[in-house]
């Protein structure tokens, strides 16, 4: 298949990641160096090691691929080095063309040595701003040749946890003795909703969303309802990382328990063996109405293809992801990196994929860099959204112009 854009476009286009862990995207090379400096251990100190011993071009299961958050985590545990890792992930996005971000982490993981939650969320809302002031001050985003970089900041709470996790986790486990995990989950992820809530209205921190990570299976999204309905009661946009390891029902609870906006992956939505509600009769019928009711309310689907090919072995190849039946039914679609170290990607190497591998149309193709525009939680009032979706859409079709006739490609 002829990809219908070239990589030369890809990479000149506005585009954003609305799916990006801050944990998942460190540079190699900024992990080596914190790990030396702080006395962390790493199975090797050459990034030609790392890449052969953790950080793999492919996975054998979702517990290999998540094995490198141990040793990205252990060197983010001071407000510097948080700091650090979130500027150059910014100046890293920036540098492929990639104008809105959205960051994605869980606060609770980095508190130590006299950090708190909030004291983390400043760190990576510094690090961004510092990133974004240098590109924004050129002179062609000033003339409005570019656009500007703006960025928002997404809490995540865990769906589940133990005391090994992190001072925060641990202390949560011993003051609370005989709670059920049930309850113990639900306590935690109600707190996480409170801290996302207070650090856009009270510290003005550019917090944009409330998001729900960590496994699927086992530990459904409706244990945090409490969190979401207090995230919801106070105007917070919310995402839900569902159907990535389980089936459309995860999706459905995250859109009806947790009123979400957007679905983080949302993988397995057109997967009928994965419905285990035996009161569901007609399971096409279910998934035919629940894809139905995503489409018509722009519920946007955060897609990491890369990601999902090295996490779920029933996808062998790009043409077997479902995005084509996403785009079959209208979805809404933002195609994101979820970890550019971890998946070894970026968001211009994501959509080479679509143009590649996916029998999509240049529309097609255009509506999805448009959708992560539209369905960002952009952090200025909708006002100002429409007006930086409007200008980005005048620098995507300059540049399509310039693409021979698309019976060509």
């Amino acid at each position: 298949m002829k990809p219908i854009v070239t990589d030369e476009f890809i990479k000149a286009i506005p585009k954003t990641d609305l799916h990006l862990h801050l944990d998942g995207s460190l540079r190699l090379s900024t992990l080596i160096e914190l790990a030396r400096a702080q006395g962390v251990k790493l199975p090797s100190y050459e990034e030609a090691g790392l890449q052969e011993s953790v950080f793999k071009s492919s996975y054998a299961s979702l517990k290999e691929y998540l094995r490198g958050f141990m040793f990205t985590t252990a060197v983010l545990q001071d407000a510097e080095s948080i700091e650090r890792v979130a500027c150059e992930l910014a100046e890293d996005s920036i540098a492929e063309g990639v104008r809105y971000i959205e960051v994605r982490f869980a606060p609770q993981l980095h508190v130590r040595n006299g950090v708190d939650t909030k004291d983390v969320i400043r760190a990576v809302g510094s690090g961004l701003e510092r990133a974004g002031r240098a590109h924004n001050n050129r002179p062609e985003v000033r003339e409005g040749e570019d656009l500007p970089f703006v960025f928002g900041i997404i809490v995540c709470a865990m769906r589940t946890f133990n005391r090994n996790m992190g001072p925060y986790f641990s202390k949560l486990t011993s003051v609370l003795p005989g709670t059920t995990k049930k309850e113990l989950v639900s306590i935690a992820s109600h707190e996480m909703a409170r801290l996302t809530v207070a650090a856009r209205d009270q510290e003005g921190l550019p917090v944009v969303g409330f998001d729900l990570a960590g496994e699927e299976a086992g530990y459904p999204a409706a244990y945090h309802t409490r969190a979401y309905q207090y995230a919801h009661s106070h105007f917070m946009k919310k995402t839900v990382h569902a159907g990535e390891a389980y089936g459309p029902e995860s999706i459905f609870q995250a859109i009806t328990e947790c009123h979400a906006n957007r679905i983080g992956h949302g993988t397995f939505l057109f997967s009928t063996k994965m419905i285990k509600n035996r009161s569901i009769k007609n399971p096409e019928d279910y998934i035919q109405r629940l894809a139905e009711y995503i489409a018509s309310q722009r519920i946007t689907m955060e897609v990491c293809l890369t990601s999902n090919l090295q996490t779920i072995p029933s996808i062998s190849t790009f043409p077997e992801h479902p995005l084509h039946r996403m785009l079959e039914h209208d979805l809404s679609i933002s195609i994101c990196t979820d970890n550019r170290l971890v998946s070894h990607t970026t968001v211009s190497q994501e959509l080479g994929l679509v143009a590649r591998h996916m029998p999509v149309t240049r529309r097609q193709f255009r509506n999805l860099v448009i959708a992560g525009f539209k369905g960002s939680f952009f952090p200025a009032p909708y006002s100002e959204k429409r007006t930086y979706v409007r200008n980005m859409t005048y620098l995507y079709d300059a540049l399509a112009r310039d693409l021979p006739p698309e019976d060509e490609s």
